[in-house]
């Protein structure tokens, strides 16, 4: 049996990455703007995430975002849903199912080893890849960009009411003391008379 690591190196794991999570949603939600503005934004860029051309996702989705009139910081923050730690599930996802929608039963095959012949082989079939790779995105990122625009609608709306209830209160606790104040000095100058 392998070594347990002690628990406070697995609260280090874990805070490594989940803290850069955490600081990135808190700084999605603080994005200034129309909320369905920035929502629709990012389920722009959730949907062009789903496409077969990572490294080109940004360069996709902001100019697409900026003639929409979108938020292009939202839509070039949801791309990053494919990254190279996601790429092979989210690519092995939109292949089967492309491949699925279009009927395909003896797709792209990897071969065994690599060698030159496997190189030409993929290379040769590179069309048919990314053409399975898009039926599949766009199935999958259609409602992929539906709900993200959902949610992130959602948990916008909530934050900025959640401020809006923060400042209510201050407010409210700023008046209440003000309003002491001019009591204790109204009270202090009638003493005085």
């Amino acid at each position: 049996m392998p070594d347990e690591l002690p628990q406070n190196e697995l609260r280090g794991l874990r805070r490594g990455w989940i803290e850069p999570l955490k600081k990135a949603y808190y700084r999605f939600l603080k994005i200034r703007g129309n909320p369905r503005e920035i929502a629709f934004g990012f389920a722009l860029g959730l949907f062009v995430g789903m496409t077969p051309f990572m490294g080109l996702h940004t360069a996709i989705a902001v100019p697409l975002a900026a003639l929409f009139k979108w938020n292009k910081f939202s839509a070039a923050l949801a791309v990053w849903i494919s990254n190279p730690l996601s790429a092979p599930a989210i690519y092995g996802i939109t292949y089967y199912t492309g491949a699925k929608v279009l009927l395909i039963q003896d797709g792209y095959k990897l071969p065994a080893e690599f060698s030159l012949d496997a190189l030409l082989y993929t290379l040769r079939s590179a069309p048919e890849i990314i053409g399975i790779l898009m039926v599949g995105g766009i199935v999958i990122g259609l409602p992929l960009a539906a709900l993200g625009y959902y949610f992130s609608l959602k948990a916008i709306l909530e934050y900025r009411e959640s401020i809006h209830r923060k400042l209510e209160k201050k407010k409210a606790t700023i008046a209440k003391k003000l309003k002491r104040k001019k009591y204790l000095k109204k009270k202090r100058k009638k003493n005085r008379r």
